[in-house]
């Protein structure tokens, strides 16, 4: 086990201007499980593949514990890589295809056997031992693919996508059986993924990539509690934040649905600045924003609202989360009151938090 560290890691591909991955800089704790989360093309799979040794570091370092391996072969980086695709070979059985690492490695049979039983035990496996990949489901395949990453007892684990082929039952048993088996292991793990609630569900802290630049790293309570900057207050949270572009008043003071809000003041005076709700912020009231319900989805002890608003001359799009034992039907108008306390003021030019 060991920590992991980026240092102004920079990595642009020939042909482009744009770094895929921008002076990184993160540091994983030792057995820490981190995620890297963000949109298709925001870096976080260059990021990962940096780490495996699988992209090369244009500037800055790379460290594994205290070993910079930032010009070091994949082989001597002691990292274990699991794959979308799970990557196993199909014409050995489930067996040898975990114990595939052990055998390169030169151990003896009866050492390979011994702990392929142990890791087989662990993840389920004992009755598939024979089988070949062809035969599994795609549950069985990807835990194949973690047992043949784990056997090897690397530094730490680094996972892209491994999820993303699975269906959506599926993946949430299989999200529960990595993070157990994270916990068991104690190994620090590297995991990317684009699925804001799959980062949320499993990560000790989430780091938020957006055009190849960190825009937060945080534990997933805090970056729903006080995201940064608008991108990570509308990517993070499902259904996302309701981002309001809303005038600053002279006074510093804006008003939004009857309520009052105070304007920082690092906004200045009379700038325009976005007043962000999450749903459950916003409650049916007998005064508030004046909306029409566009869609209603019912979760049985909740429900979301998607309801459209005419706010300073422009159609705007909120969601809000109602009590499931009465909501309003589809075309039916509401009015819409934001919990004062709940509101984040962002500033509208440079996207940047503004509320304490």
């Amino acid at each position: 086990m060991a920590e992991v560290t980026y240092e102004q890691a920079t990595r642009t591909y020939p042909g482009t201007d744009m770094p895929a991955v921008d002076a990184l800089e993160l540091k994983i704790g030792d057995g820490e499980f981190m995620v890297l989360v963000g949109p298709s093309g925001s870096g976080k799979t260059t990021a990962l593949r940096m780490l495996a040794g699988l992209e090369e570091v244009d500037d800055g370092a790379i460290y594994i514990g205290d070993r910079d391996v930032t010009y070091m072969t994949p082989k001597k980086r002691d990292v274990a890589m699991i794959f979308q695709n799970y990557a196993l070979y199909p014409y050995l059985t489930v067996a040898a295809n975990i114990a595939f690492p052990l055998r390169m490695a030169g151990i003896d049979k009866k050492e390979r056997m011994s702990r392929v039983n142990v890791i087989a035990e662990r993840l389920g496996l004992t009755e598939y031992l024979e089988r070949k990949p062809s035969q599994l489901s795609g549950g069985q395949r990807q835990r194949v693919a973690m047992g043949r990453a784990i056997i090897r007892k690397p530094s730490v684990f680094l996972m892209d996508e491994p999820l993303s082929n699975l269906d959506a039952k599926l993946r949430i048993q299989m999200r529960a059986d990595i993070a157990a088996l994270q916990a068991d292991t104690g190994i620090t793990t590297v995991y990317v993924t684009h699925d804001q609630s799959e980062a949320m569900t499993l990560g000790h802290r989430v780091a938020v990539l957006k055009d190849g630049k960190l825009q937060q790293c945080d534990t997933p309570k805090a970056l729903y509690a006080r995201p940064a900057n608008v991108f990570v207050a509308g990517f993070i949270g499902s259904p996302a934040m309701n981002l309001c572009p809303a005038p600053n008043r002279a006074n510093g003071a804006l008003s939004f649905g009857g309520v009052s809000f105070r304007v920082p003041p690092a906004a200045g005076s009379g700038r325009a600045v976005v007043l962000g709700l999450r749903p459950e912020s916003l409650e049916l009231a007998a005064d508030g924003v004046p909306a029409r319900v566009d869609a209603v989805e019912e979760l049985g002890a909740d429900a979301y609202l998607f309801c459209s608003a005419d706010l300073n001359g422009q159609t705007v799009r909120l969601v809000a989360r109602v009590d499931g034992r009465a909501v309003p039907e589809r075309g039916e108008r509401v009015s819409l009151r934001p919990l004062p306390d709940e509101a984040h003021l962002f500033d509208a030019e440079t996207g940047e938090r503004l509320s304490s």
